[in-house]
């Protein structure tokens, strides 16, 4: 079966929410085999999911029965997307390619039936990659905050279910008393986040809690302010923990690179290395191979871990496999001696202003370390959009970029909103951002 997971105790505890209900491997097998009995043709499901135990069961069920193949989404979708997605792929009859495995939306794909179509083989490399370079093991206890409809979120339930732990899920917010309370009584032995997730825990004096089962904590869905990185290594280190930091994307199940604990301080900012079974390279404008050190191009990744490629309607569930384990990632990046991937924008995250290149991911970075604000930038060849939180901050930001990249201040529009507008696990959303 998926994951061997008939091969593991099966009155062994898979999956513990913070409502006290739990699921065995024994019972996800025996649900498996009854779908398998139901339907002997396969066919498409949607799912709408939330962090319990009984979303993971009837996920997994479905997956290891390879009978049903879900479209798994947040309980919480909105209703004009879900009557989109229906209107798409909802309509019964529908052929389906024998190793289609399951489907989710694209990354900040509000408004968009644009899915990753996702294989039997990238389950079971995602499960043995990450739970190796991770070294996961059966007596695990991660806790698992990310939603169970996003890539990395269902990554950390292959990977322990790879392993025979037990992964305790929750949908409380981080800001509450129960959550704190989960963790501690069930001893949770590792936590990962976004971005988002640790400024939170930034907020809460995370560093001053006494929580001696924790030993790793992990982070992926986008670079860490460089402040709150400092902090974590500084803390992970004198509390005798590993920090590694990862890099992704649903067209590659959710890990492609890592940085080990022991380069966290020494290349902090670094993706690290490809994972275990995968392959990292960069490719210049005219697709040439890059092997010098501190060349910038486009990052591209190699691995068992790679979908199929994309689903836009209903036929196209019946697709094979477009991408044969190789993706260019859209990412701009370069590598030190070492090996280890920097990346430093994104391919279409570029302006010519005044004939000058800018990178708008850079531009964040800039003023998010120099005037410690929100901030997100959109715009055209003509001028800059600069979004920001914090009114008193506007003349600052104008002035930071202008001294940064030394192009002159009516390229630039300083925007206030209340908030920049963001998806559930903390990525920005630029398509809900004027760029006029």
């Amino acid at each position: 079966m998926l994951l061997g997971i008939d091969k593991i105790d099966s009155n062994r505890v898979a999956v513990l929410d913070s409502e006290g209900r739990s699921v065995t491997y024994g019972e996800i097998v025996a649900e498996a085999m009854r779908i398998r009995e139901q339907y002997a043709a396969r066919e498409f499901r949607m799912v709408l999911v939330e962090n319990t135990a009984a979303s993971v069961l009837k996920v997994m069920a479905m997956l290891v029965s390879e009978r049903l193949v879900p479209l798994i989404l947040n309980k919480k979708t909105d209703p004009t997307l879900l009557e989109t997605l229906t209107e798409t792929y909802g309509k019964t009859g529908t052929a389906i390619h024998p190793q289609l495995s399951h489907l989710l939306p694209t990354s900040g794909s509000t408004g968009s039936p644009k899915l990753v179509r996702h294989c039997y083989d990238n389950i079971e490399a995602a499960g043995l990659n990450i739970s190796t370079f991770f070294e996961l093991k059966e007596s695990d206890r991660p806790l698992m905050v990310l939603p169970l409809y996003y890539t990395m979120g269902l990554s950390m339930i292959f990977s322990h279910f790879k392993v025979g732990a037990t992964v305790l899920i929750t949908g409380l917010n981080m800001t509450d008393a129960g959550f704190w309370k989960f963790i501690k009584d069930e001893h949770a032995t590792s936590f990962t986040g976004v971005p988002y997730s640790y400024q939170i825990l930034n907020l809460m004096r995370f560093y001053r809690m006494d929580l001696p089962d924790l030993e790793l904590l992990t982070q992926g869905g986008g670079k860490m302010p460089k402040d709150l990185n400092e902090k974590m290594v500084q803390y992970c280190q004198e509390k005798g923990k590993r920090w590694i930091a990862t890099y992704g994307q649903s067209e590659c199940t959710a890990r492609m690179a890592y940085l080990p604990a022991k380069w966290a301080a020494e290349k902090m900012g670094s993706i690290g290395i490809a994972v275990p079974n995968g392959e990292l390279s960069l490719i210049d404008a005219k697709g040439q191979l890059i092997t010098m050190p501190h060349t910038e191009g486009e990052m591209c990744y190699r691995g068992k871990n790679v979908t199929m490629g994309y689903a836009r309607c209903q036929e196209d569930l019946l697709l094979g496999d477009e991408r044969n384990g190789f993706i260019r990632t859209g990412d701009l990046a370069y590598f030190d001696e070492d090996g280890c991937y920097y990346i430093v924008g994104r391919m279409g995250r570029f302006l010519k202003l005044f004939g000058m290149r800018v990178g708008l991911d850079e531009c964040e970075q800039i003023v998010t370390s120099e005037c410690q604000t929100e901030v997100a930038c959109v715009g055209t060849d003509e001028k800059m959009y600069v979004y920001i939180t914090d009114e008193a901050k506007k003349d600052a930001v104008k002035q930071c970029l202008v001294e940064k990249t030394h192009i002159v201040a009516t390229s630039f529009e300083i925007r206030v909103i209340a908030e920049i507008p963001k998806n559930a696990t903390g990525k920005k959303l630029y398509s809900r951002l004027s760029n006029e």
